[in-house]
């Protein structure tokens, strides 16, 4: 006898919102699945306004109440038992984002909750890597997000710390990231990893996940710090609009995807990895894991 339920999450990021509505289906005997019914990603740069003037503007607020209005409306359709709706980086430092959280709730009727990059590590460390990671091996897991970044050190399938860094793609563009922070994240790094001898990277964010359908490898294959590299270059030889015209990338996509691969790169030289692991999972993902198992 199977058992479906249906979950859904909100993950309102720096460089855009996203609705997952997940069909969670249970089986005596088998293990869970979590299978994707539906996933709604709106282009709401939240970050542009949080990191330059400190505030979400009036025409983003506007936005965002219409985008969960119809993040409301989509659940309904898809007859959602429960939700989570989770504000990270921007919202995190607009000075009138629990202002802006007030009037979501008001307007949408969707509750949203700020977390910190701790708890978003955490979310996210909460999906399906057990399935990837080898238990005899270590790995550096790193989320590259609008406005932060999050590392992850895995060893023998354990957790041995983790830290968020002011460090994303929507801060990069608007040159916002100073030498200093990309000094501390290379000492935390070396610092962390300097006593295990080989160490594989995850992947985790839109942008690497975009470079890896890219590449048209199967899923369970790395890309290669060659790879990366050689990449990066050729997205740098484009110009923006190439990207789009001959790549096919979205514009919000189109210019944030070289700042994430140049974290990525930066992360794999200072840690010594030759490989990057690309599991398809993020925020949303791990919202709806942890919600089932009673972690949120």
């Amino acid at each position: 006898m199977i058992k479906i339920k249906k979950f859904a999450a909100i993950d309102i990021g720096s460089n855009a919102m996203r609705l997952l509505v997940t069909n969670i289906v249970e089986q005596e005997g088998k293990e869970t699945q979590f299978n994707k019914s539906a996933l709604v990603r709106v282009p709401i740069r939240l970050g542009q306004d949080a990191f330059t003037v400190g505030e979400i503007s009036s025409e983003n607020r506007e936005r965002m109440v219409d985008a969960m209005k119809a993040f409301n409306l989509l659940m309904k359709v898809h007859k959602v038992e429960a939700y989570k709706a989770f504000a990270t980086s921007a919202m995190r430092e607009a000075y009138n984002g629990k202002e802006v959280v007030a009037l979501i709730k008001k307007k949408a009727d969707i509750k949203i909750e700020i977390i910190d990059g701790k708890k978003e590590a955490a979310i996210i460390a909460s999906t399906d890597l057990h399935h990837l990671l080898k238990t005899d091996q270590t790995y550096l897991f790193v989320d590259v997000g609008g406005g932060s970044t999050e590392f992850t050190l895995f060893s023998n399938g354990k957790i041995v710390t983790s830290r968020s860094f002011k460090v994303g793609t929507v801060r990069l563009l608007n040159e916002m990231v100073c030498d200093v922070v990309w000094q501390e994240i290379e000492k935390w790094i070396k610092t962390n990893t300097v006593d295990f001898d080989e160490i594989s990277l995850i992947g985790s964010g839109g942008n690497i996940n975009k470079l890896f359908k890219m590449s048209g490898k199967m899923q369970d294959k790395p890309l290669s710090y060659l790879y990366i590299n050689s990449q990066y270059a050729f997205l740098n030889s484009l110009t923006y609009d190439q990207r789009i015209s001959e790549l096919g990338l979205n514009p919000d996509r189109a210019d944030v995807i070289i700042p994430a691969v140049r974290i990525y790169l930066n992360a794999m030289k200072w840690s010594g990895a030759r490989n990057i692991y690309v599991p398809k999972i993020g925020l949303s993902d791990g919202i709806v894991k942890a919600m089932y198992f009673g972690k949120i």
